[in-house]
């Protein structure tokens, strides 16, 4: 077994080349990276040999760096977004509903209308089954929240789903997952060929894995796409409550690599959402959101009781596979450490390791003192910078006052705390240096900074989106990326939109402009 975020498997072909002329980031030396059976085997000058079977590549001075991961996507979702009503730039109830009757008569008969991407919070007036009906008439339309932790439907949909007596057709929760996990009814060979597209653009951005916490059983997903040839990424599949017996029964264990998939198809782990998101207004927090006071779920909402959480992350660390714990709110970060402090202490001596002893995923709004407890219990603060400008607004609306508690990058990293980067796709772009340039700048466009004393360098930017890995060394496994600009010394523009003509996994070409 191998622990997955430290030391990615090698695929099962082991490919062995020659990488010539290559620059390293923040430096101008050229050098040769020799790969052997996937791994690297030598950084420096390689004398010529026109061995056939070490095929070469000159990379022409452009810079050599470790291959990008990206920590947490809903990678299904994602392959699915392009082919849904974008709803990203409607700024009101009624903007969105225009969008919505636009799109409706090219929806065939029989089937869903599905959006994506609205984000309510500063609305100035509030989605309902009435503003949809008026526009969509017997269409079932499903409008998933830019967060996924809310959807809109109208009458026909809510029918069809379940909830023909809700008040709104505004669901948040388990409610509106119950009705994203519906949607997805398009056929296997479809999904698959949708999921194989968005694989290779992610290898054009320079990604070599991803952690995928599709709320479905994606061992099977994932084995299947493998077995078809999909090669393009490693992936570490998560595993949600309803599925952790089924992974207990056959053995798995956070890092196992699955048979049958090149070694590309690794165990990952338990995913536990506690709590909403801010634009929801469902995050669990210390105090009440404005407009709220009073009224039933006024701090935000937890979606597993206190004790319960414990319950499953022992369950699961028993077992061997790591808690991943969705935490967004101060008062859901500070619970959810509570329960891996319960876990530290439930610790066996001399029992095996099988990495960190968990990840706290977003960990948006944090307490103070919480970040200290971060360093000392080992958690991964699994984060996704690019949140924190697509929520600054609401955020300044919905946590004003507390704001300087939110994102902070800097002060986990200070800390001792490792920092795991990721977009939260379709929530975010899968597009780790959309990611990194967030991180750095703490903003996009022409907007001033938002709390820039919580930015990171793009050293650290970069470790944070590779595993650790800051350069390329002797003896990493060969996932790596090709890029045409220095990314130690890039603007931030230059940073986002990151030109990358290569990207290598165990040695083998997944991208190739060279």
């Amino acid at each position: 077994m191998t622990d997955a975020r430290t030391a990615p498997p090698v695929i099962g072909d082991g490919h062995t080349r020659l990488l010539r002329n290559a620059r390293l980031p923040g430096s101008d030396d050229v050098v040769d990276v020799e790969i052997v059976g996937g791994s690297i085997r030598s950084v420096g000058f390689v004398e010529a040999t026109g061995r056939p079977d070490r095929p070469e590549a000159d990379l022409g001075g452009r810079w050599l760096i470790p291959g990008l991961w990206d920590n947490h996507v809903h990678f299904t979702q994602w392959a699915q977004n392009s082919r849904r009503l974008d709803l990203s730039g409607a700024h009101s109830a009624a903007t969105a509903a225009a969008l919505v009757a636009g799109r409706a008569a090219d929806t065939a008969p029989g089937d869903t209308l599905i959006g994506f991407g609205f984000r309510d919070g500063l609305w100035p007036d509030a989605p309902s089954r009435d503003v949809l009906d008026a526009v969509s008439g017997a269409l079932p339309v499903v409008l998933v929240s830019g967060d996924l932790h809310s959807c809109w439907l109208n009458s026909a949909a809510l029918a069809a789903h379940g909830f023909a007596e809700h008040p709104t057709g505004l669901l948040r929760e388990a409610d509106a997952f119950r009705v994203e996990g519906a949607l997805n009814t398009v056929a296997e060979t479809v999904t698959d060929e949708w999921a194989r597209e968005a694989a290779g653009l992610a290898a054009s951005r320079g990604v070599v894995g991803i952690v995928d916490f599709e709320m479905s059983w994606n061992l099977d997903s994932w084995h299947r796409r493998m077995s078809a040839g999909q090669r393009a990424l490693r992936v570490e599949f998560g595993i949600y409550s309803e599925h952790l017996q089924q992974a207990i029964d056959l053995g798995l264990r956070t890092g196992t690599v699955i048979d049958g998939t090149n070694g590309l198809l690794t165990v990952g782990p338990f995913k536990i959402i506690t709590d909403g998101s801010l634009n929801t207004r469902t995050a669990f927090c210390v105090d009440e959101y404005p407009g709220l006071a009073g009224q039933q779920h006024s701090h935000g909402m937890l979606n597993v009781p206190v004790d319960e959480l414990f319950e499953r992350m022992q369950r699961a660390h028993a077992a061997g596979i790591r808690p991943a714990v969705h935490a967004i709110g101060d008062e859901a970060n500070r619970l959810v450490l509570d329960a891996f402090d319960r876990l530290a202490a439930h610790e066996e001596p001399g029992r095996p390791s099988f990495g960190p002893l968990g990840n706290i995923e977003h960990a948006q709004l944090l307490r103070v003192d919480d970040v200290a407890r971060f360093a000392r219990l080992g958690i991964v603060a699994s984060m996704q910078p690019e949140h924190a400008l697509d929520d600054r607004d609401v955020a300044d609306h919905y946590w004003a006052g507390r704001t300087g508690r939110a994102f902070m990058l800097r002060s986990l990293l200070e800390a001792g705390v490792t920092l795991a980067f990721g977009s939260d796709a379709p929530v975010a772009p899968l597009d780790p240096w959309v990611t990194m340039a967030a991180a750095v700048a703490r903003t996009k466009g022409d907007r001033a900074a938002w709390h820039p004393e919580q930015s990171v360098s793009r050293q650290a930017a970069l470790a944070a989106s590779t595993r650790g890995r800051h350069r390329v060394s002797v003896g990493d496994v060969a996932d790596l990326a090709v890029c045409e600009i220095d990314p130690f010394t890039a603007s931030v523009a230059d940073l986002r939109v990151m030109p990358v003509a290569a990207t290598l996994v165990g040695g083998r070409f997944t991208h190739n402009t060279l």
